[in-house]
């Protein structure tokens, strides 16, 4: 890692703790139960250790990567994440502006403070869409037909969240959230009479089954997000998922759940090829991003160091992150003997330290 990212992501994440207002820090940086798998999620990717080439010609290192068919200029992923507006004024907008600066694709959160459309607008290039499925399946299904139009290549379906994950930390499970913000997108569309409390929810009863509904509604390919499991892996790919995302939601839902960096590579064996595989949850820096696609990975997000980010700086401090990071991988995978992300693989990594 370079010295660059450190400090950044230190300095980044010291201003968004001193500008926010201590419970919309804590909403963010919070995780559940014990925090435990917050913690370890971030500490897990440092179980890897190289086993690097040498005397490569690594004079030019290119991070070009296709994910779902499209061109991207790296693997870095935006992450999908709430609520933005209580981070910054500019909210989801600033986000994609700052993405956009760098090419990067950014995952729009369904419960986004910004309207979709703006954000579509400010991104100017490809971009996905997180699902929720939600009690009023009339939302759901309008929030994916208006995306689809809006330009998202993708559907992100967020397989993890029956219900929101308990976090003490903040004495609950979600932060109290001005209704311009929390409806400003899914409020349009509920059902006459549908109490917003209600039907705005997750449904607990959300299957495999609705990665076809979704599917049929918007056109897009549909990934499933929150998958640790390989035979979870499958039963989303057999019910047309074009491909999953290894998450632990950043350890904000199952507390003690594994890490991702201790799941990928049992998913990614799993799928063999059958889909996109995209790693998320406590990646920081180049060694992580590295880690993931020498696992196997097509791409991998990056959610709170993003936020910081957002928070610190609006768009323009996005845009720094993201260029810090996309050097910190192309210094990694330089070092590694890699000049593109195809050529990352598990003859790069030794066994894991644990033997996890």
């Amino acid at each position: 890692m370079t010295v660059h990212l450190r400090a950044l992501l230190a300095a980044q994440a010291e201003r968004a703790r001193t500008q926010l207002a201590p419970e919309v820090f804590d909403y963010y940086d919070a995780g559940s139960g014990d925090e435990a798998t917050r913690e370890e999620s971030v500490r897990a990717w440092a179980d890897h250790r190289w086993l690097p080439r040498v005397l490569r010609d690594v004079s030019q290192v290119d991070l070009r990567t296709e994910l779902l068919g499209t061109s991207l200029p790296s693997p870095v992923v935006v992450a999908p994440m709430a609520l933005q507006g209580l981070a910054h004024p500019g909210a989801e907008v600033a986000t994609a502006r700052g993405t956009a600066a760098r090419g990067h694709l950014m995952t729009l959160s369904t419960r986004a403070s910004a309207v979709f459309e703006d954000v579509a607008a400010a991104a100017g290039g490809p971009w996905w869409f997180q699902v929720y499925v939600t009690r009023d399946r009339q939302v759901t299904q309008q929030l994916a037909a208006r995306a689809a139009q809006a330009g998202a290549t993708a559907l992100v379906l967020t397989g993890d969240t029956p219900y929101v994950g308990r976090k003490p930390r903040v004495a609950g499970v979600r932060i109290s959230v001005p209704a311009d913000q929390y409806q400003v997108n899914l409020g349009r569309h509920l059902t006459p009479g549908t109490d917003p409390a209600v039907g705005l929810e997750q449904d607990p009863a959300t299957t495999e089954e609705q990665v076809e509904d979704l599917r049929r509604w918007s056109g897009l390919p549909v990934l499933v997000k929150g998958v640790l499991r390989p035979d979870d892996a499958l039963r989303c790919l057999d019910a047309g998922a074009a491909g999953v995302v290894v998450s632990n939601h950043g350890g904000r839902q199952l507390d003690r759940s594994v890490p991702s960096a201790h799941a990928l590579a049992a998913v990614v064996d799993a799928v063999a090829g059958r889909g996109a595989v995209v790693a998320d949850s406590g990646l920081r820096t180049g060694l992580d991003v590295a880690a993931a696609l020498a696992l196997g990975a097509d791409a991998a997000m990056v959610g709170r160091p993003v936020l910081w980010a957002l928070a610190a700086d609006g768009a323009e401090g996005v845009r720094a992150l993201l260029a810090a990071l996309d050097e910190d991988v192309r210094h990694v995978m330089a070092l590694a003997g890699a000049t593109t992300p195809a050529e990352l693989g598990r003859d790069l990594l030794a066994a894991p330290r644990g033997g996890w």
